[in-house]
C-alpha cells in the first residue's frame, strides 16, 4: 500500500506540474505567457493574452489535472483507504511549484476545482455557481476564485467533512497567498475586470462621468 500511495503522489504532482498555459503559448502561439499580461501561466491570463480558444483549452486541462490526480484511488479501488483529496492535493502543489517551470506556476484555482470534481461533483457544482455569481457581481476573476474556495472550506466545516475541511483550508491558504497582489489591487480599486458584470458596468459608468 505504501508504494501505491507514493506512486499516486508522484503522478499527482507530475500531472499538476504540467504548465498547460505555458506550453500552449510556447508551442502553438509562439509566445511566452510569462512575459504577457500578469505573467501568470493560468487560465485567466491565458484568456487575456492568448484568446478565448486557448483559455478554454487551458481551463479544461487544468481542471482535468486535478480530477485525474484525485481519481487515482478510485481507479485502484482503494478510495475507502486512501482519501482522494489527499492525493489530489499534490496536483495543486504541482500546479503552483511546477518542476517543468523552474518550480514556479499558477494559482491552483482550476486544478483545485478539478480535485473537488473527482471527490464530490455536487460541491463542485456549488463552487462553480458561487464563482459565476461573484464574478457577475464584481467582474473580478480573482474575487470569484477567492470566494469560491473559501466557501467550500466553510461548507466542509458545516457538514463536518474534516478531510475536505483540512484540504480546502490548505488550498484556501495557497490561493490567498497566490492572490496577495490581486487583493491589494481590489482594496485599491485597481483590480483588472472582465468586460461584463455589475462591477464592470459601475466602473465604466464612473469613468464616463
Amino acid at each position: 500500500m505504501i508504494f501505491e500511495i507514493i506512486g499516486m503522489i508522484i503522478i499527482a504532482y507530475l500531472l499538476g506540474s504540467i504548465p498547460t498555459g505555458l506550453w500552449i503559448g510556447k508551442y502553438i502561439y509562439h509566445k511566452d505567457i510569462r512575459k504577457l499580461g500578469s505573467g501568470n501561466i493560468g487560465t485567466t491570463n491565458t484568456f487575456r493574452t492568448l484568446g478565448f480558444k486557448a483559455g478554454v483549452v487551458v481551463l479544461i486541462f487544468d481542471v482535468l489535472k486535478g480530477t485525474l490526480a484525485a481519481s487515482q484511488p478510485y481507479f485502484l479501488g482503494i478510495s475507502g483507504t486512501v482519501n482522494p483529496l489527499l492525493i489530489g492535493l499534490f496536483a495543486s502543489l504541482g500546479h503552483t511549484v511546477s518542476i517543468f517551470d523552474n518550480f514556479h506556476g499558477g494559482k491552483a484555482v482550476a486544478t483545485s476545482a478539478g480535485i473537488l470534481l473527482a471527490y464530490n461533483p455536487f460541491l463542485f457544482l456549488i463552487a462553480c455557481l458561487i464563482f459565476i455569481g461573484i464574478m457577475c457581481l464584481t467582474s473580478m476573476v480573482s474575487a470569484a476564485s477567492i470566494t469560491a474556495i473559501t466557501a467550500i472550506f466553510l461548507i466542509a466545516l458545516f457538514i463536518r467533512d474534516w478531510i475536505l475541511a483540512i484540504v480546502a483550508g490548505i488550498l484556501t491558504a495557497i490561493v490567498l497567498y497566490r492572490h496577495i497582489s490581486n487583493i491589494r489591487r481590489i482594496l485599491a480599486g485597481k483590480e483588472s475586470m472582465v468586460n461584463f458584470g455589475l462591477g464592470y458596468y459601475l466602473r465604466q459608468k464612473k469613468q464616463n462621468k
